[in-house]
């Protein structure tokens, strides 16, 4: 990250002036570590965290060797020599070789199983664990792996946290933040084991646990490290340049040989050595200066930075800076609310705001890192202007509004109010995509983007609703506009769309070619034929593609019921296929892994059951728990109510993944509170739960409605989708969607306006009588077959 920024700094400057080189030890072009987390938990993919694709390389003429680190520096000859034997000469040769996670000397530390969580290798490995195995054992409470914990959550793993500390993130939180953090992770399923020590690491070949030096023990099938890291200065230290924690620079980030410089993780500067993307872009920007300067006597130096955390640990928000710990000569300005979870302490020294911890509301942040560097006198500030958010937001005034141009909004990009100012004001910007692209602003881990968008809305004029964000870079039109051309043009194919509303790529992209099949769809149901171009390859053959190229196949089990029949069934075509794993899923079906594609239709053929639909966006499953029949607990007949869902709304395209589940009692046992919609039985009645989402975004589902009847939930249920279906935009959830909407407004709709609600029962009804199920492709005619597995698919 550190490496390629400098880079695009040097190329904003002089564009035309160097010939780039690249060589990257991993087998990806440069992508966002900060997003990693995002990647272990399902909720993005690698190359929606990648920074620059090999196209940026292409178009800015930039050679790139992935997979080949450098091995050998010639100084004397100005040559470096990668692993692979590729031999290139230098002017200037920058050294951006991060670090690599400092993993335990312990005993055991050998075994199958104990690894880090540094890059995208690292999250494939704890994937692929979780299929396999349930216990996890998460060594380190800070940052990394306290989100390396939220990710094996969500992959179905129980974690564990060992931590040597008596709090959480002690690098970033004061004792009283670490413990609400503590407190609302332990919600969320994380276990934790805090003043505890490693002894050694327990099994055979492969890890089975933990031992610590108090004698007690814990049960892990998995050990990820996350204690820290260690500058890379392996190569740096045999080429002969100056070591101390890493490789020595000065105030222009020169190492004791003039045209050799380091940025980033590896590189000291004064003494510190800084882990966070901030300071790490601030360095490249100044490498950036000095090499385009022809005067290097006169270009000011880098002077350090404040070292700044603003986050989200696993959905919680959490700012830090500076000097956060009390001293003697320090005072503290602190706001607990323990109702709203709300904690923020600044602290003074001589008049000045020297560091701050903000949890639960980070408004306040950019203005306080402002202070903080221009070393305002607060002497005369009243303590509510200091923390002021609170009232802000009660009376409606926006703390964007009120920031002055120097302070920073994107603290990754050190991007200020008054850098995207100017930039939507010369550049004419409409969208926070534009402004991300002209500024950096929002590029990075994300946090600002909310900021950004309110202020292009304050800028141009606009409310923040207003703002236009088109649905990709092929388009400058939003979702909402291209629905309404579909409906107001009786626009009938994705050709057709893109023809009118003159895009700018004839044959679009993997964003816009799915969105525009589903608005087809949902304005035209009974006309619109799907076109399977426009699906995924997963879609296309009814299984999820796996790292090593095989699939995975997921066959319906409505409701989580089955019976021996259908058992033995899986178990022959297991046998049959020589199917490497049989997984039980967290959706209560069973996942048949390894399957080689060209086996996937005769498969389908023999297990004769209907695609779980795994890959869809679409309900995925409705999941059950066992009911009044069986359970002492159980109020009401939730298996039958479940299956009568699950059954009904199968297939229906929507615009995200849909989870629902059915629960008997309160006691909640199938998960309903964290479902898009999630039923609760109650004694003589329903209680209906909407926008939940379990993801990275852990969020519990608000409460619709209450309902005596089963026939009520379906039409309620039915209302809601249709109403989500035509108002979200595509791959967007329900959870960010009544977010954005408001639970109010939908209630209006889809509860109190009668009319309104028959209405959208109807539409559902249409949609669902005119759905053509695509999973009849895979039991078509060896024809049909021969087309649908061979055909290029743009999307893939």
């Amino acid at each position: 990250m550190a490496g390629i920024r400098t880079l695009e700094e040097i190329m904003k400057q002089e564009p035309n002036r160097f010939q780039f080189v690249v060589f990257g030890e991993e087998n990806h072009p440069n992508y966002n570590r900060i997003l990693l987390s995002s990647v272990l938990q399902g909720d993005a993919n690698v190359n929606d965290i990648v920074l620059n694709d090999y196209k940026w390389y292409e178009q800015n003429n930039i050679e790139l060797h992935v997979d080949d680190p450098i091995v050998e520096v010639d100084k004397k000859n100005q040559i470096v020599i990668s692993a692979n034997g590729v031999k290139c000469s230098y002017d200037h040769l920058i050294f951006a070789t991060g670090s690599n996670p400092f993993m335990l000397p312990l005993p055991g530390s050998e075994k199958e199983g104990v690894i880090a969580f540094r890059n995208i290798r690292d999250c494939e490995s704890m994937i692929e664990t979780a299929k396999s195995y349930k216990k996890a054992a998460v060594i380190g409470g800070g940052l990394l792996g306290l989100e390396a914990a939220r990710g094996l959550l969500n992959l179905g793993m129980e974690v564990d946290v060992i931590h040597i500390s008596d709090y959480l993130m002690e690098r970033q939180l004061d004792e009283d933040a670490g413990k609400m953090l503590e407190k609302e992770l332990k919600k969320q399923g994380m276990r934790f084991h805090l003043n505890k020590h490693t002894e050694k690491i327990i099994g055979g070949k492969r890890v089975k646990g933990l031992k610590f030096k108090d004698g007690s023990s814990i049960q892990a099938d998995l050990v990820v490290m996350a204690v820290g890291i260690r500058p890379n200065v392996e190569l740096a230290e045999k080429a002969g340049l100056d070591i101390g924690r890493a490789i020595l620079v000065d105030d222009h980030m020169v190492t004791n040989e003039k045209n050799i410089y380091a940025v980033g993780e590896c590189a000291e500067h004064r003494g510190i050595v800084y882990g966070l993307v901030a300071p790490l872009y601030e360095q490249g920007k100044h490498l950036a200066a000095y090499l385009c300067s022809s005067e290097k006597k006169g270009v000011p130096g880098y002077q350090g930075s404040i070292v700044y955390t603003q986050l989200k640990v696993s959905g919680v928000d959490v700012f830090s800076a500076g000097e956060f710990m009390d001293t003697e000569e320090t005072k503290s300005i602190r706001v607990h609310d323990e109702f709203e979870g709300v904690f923020k302490k600044v602290v003074v020294r001589d008049h000045q705001i020297v560091g701050a911890v903000l949890f639960g509301d980070t408004a306040d942040s950019p203005r306080l890192l402002s202070m903080m560097r221009s070393g305002q006198d607060i002497s005369e500030m009243s303590k509510v202007a200091i923390l002021p958010s609170e009232s802000n937001s009660a009376s409606g005034e926006s703390v964007v509004l009120t920031m002055q141009d120097d302070e920073t909004i994107c603290g990754c990009n050190g991007v200020t109010k008054g850098d995207i100012v100017s930039a939507i004001k010369d550049l004419g910007l409409k969208t926070v995509n534009e402004v991300k692209q002209c500024t950096n602003a929002s590029r990075s881990c994300g946090g600002c983007k909310p900021q950004v968008a309110e202020l292009l809305a304050l800028t141009t004029g606009e409310s923040a609703a207003d703002v236009k964000e088109p649905m990709c870079g092929c388009t400058k039109y939003t979702h909402e506009e291209v629905t309404a051309s579909i409906r107001d043009m009786g626009l009938t194919h994705i050709r057709e769309v893109m023809n009118v509303l003159e895009w700018s790529s004839d044959a679009g992209c993997s964003k816009c070619r799915p969105a525009l099949n589903y608005y087809l769809g949902l304005v035209n149901p009974s006309m619109y034929i799907d076109d399977s171009h426009s699906r995924f390859i997963n879609e296309r053959v009814h299984a999820n593609i796996q790292k090593d190229g095989t699939f995975s196949v997921v066959p319906r089990m409505y409701g989580g019921v089955t019976d021996s029949e259908q058992l033995r069934k899986i178990a022959d075509v297991a046998d049959k296929y020589k199917v490497r794993l049989l997984k039980v899923t967290g959706g209560q079906r069973i996942d048949l892994l390894g399957v080689k594609k060209e086996d996937l239709p005769s498969m389908w053929k023999d297990l004769g059951m209907r695609s779980g639909y795994a890959y869809g966006k679409t309900l995925r499953t409705v999941k059950t728990c066992v009911g009044k029949d069986f359970c002492r607990f159980g109020t009401q007949d939730s298996i039958g109510l479940g299956i009568e869902i699950e059954k009904k709304y199968e297939g229906l395209n929507t615009p995200h993944k849909v989870k629902m589940a059915v629960s008997a009692c309160p006691r909640n046992c199938a998960e309903s509170g964290i479902k898009d919609v999630g039923i609760v039985g109650v004694e003589g009645a329903w209680e209906l739960y909407v926008a939940g989402n379990g993801g990275v975004d852990l969020r519990g589902g608000e409460l619709l409605c209450k309902v005596k009847t089963s026939q009520e939930v379906i039409d309620t249920i039915s209302a809601f989708l249709q109403y989500y279906r035509e108002q979200a935009n595509y791959l967007e959830r329900t959870s960010h969607w009544v977010e954005r909407v408001g639970l109010d407004s939908i209630k209006k709709v889809v509860l109190e306006d009668q009319k309104e609600r028959e209405a959208l029962i109807e539409r559902m009804d249409i949609a669902l009588e005119n759905h053509k199920d695509p999973w009849t492709e895979i039991v078509a005619s060896d024809e049909v077959q021969k087309e649908l597995f061979e055909k290029k698919n743009v999307t893939v």
